[in-house]
């Protein structure tokens, strides 16, 4: 191996010991706790070291925030390629997109509450968003007819986010929460 090959490996590591414990840091505490001073004495570099793979906090709450697209695009393809039919696709998909909010409140947090410098709807959305779109999207298609798909999804999606948020937030009961859903699959699987 040479060493330039070993340079690259070991930042990379860096890079990633860097976003694991501003995501852990982030589930234990929350991100006000994350910062790159903390961050420095959790993964025993120096804050320049922090600052020569990412510009800063908001860097590195987007980079958190791509893996957990990856994730999320990971499992809601798992809940649609698993389901019987379209009707019980779009009732895995919002099941297991909720439950992933639900169980990953922090990851959530970074990928759909907070502001981080990620473009979203537009040609520079990073892979890993896009995917998890386009399951969204194959998701309604069956049900979309003569709709816009894109809308379609994006409504779906927003009304999955809104669930989520209003029931995290204290809005919302959370003792309803499957009969809501229940309400939202079947506007949407029709």
């Amino acid at each position: 191996m040479s060493i330039q090959a070993r340079r690259q490996r070991e930042r990379a590591e860096r890079e990633q010991a860097i976003i694991a414990a501003a995501r852990d840091l982030a589930l234990a505490e929350g991100w006000d706790a994350v910062t790159t001073r903390r961050l420095a004495a959790e993964i025993e570099y120096s804050q320049p070291v922090l600052y020569s793979h990412f510009k800063g906090k908001d860097a590195i709450m987007a980079a958190v925030a791509v893996e957990g697209f990856a994730e999320l695009a990971t499992a809601l393809a798992t809940a649609r390629a698993s389901a019987a039919d379209p009707q019980q696709a779009v009732a895995d998909v919002a099941a297991a997109y909720t439950a992933f909010a639900e169980q990953r409140p922090a990851l959530y947090d970074a990928m759909f509450i907070l502001a981080v410098d990620l473009p979203f709807a537009t040609q520079d959305v990073p892979t890993d968003l896009a995917r998890g779109f386009a399951e969204l999207a194959e998701t309604v298609r069956p049900f979309a007819g003569d709709s816009d798909l894109e809308t379609v999804t994006e409504t779906f999606w927003s009304g999955l986010h809104g669930l989520v948020t209003l029931m995290r937030s204290g809005r919302l009961r959370h003792a309803d929460h499957d009969r809501r859903l229940a309400v939202l699959v079947s506007r949407y699987s029709r």
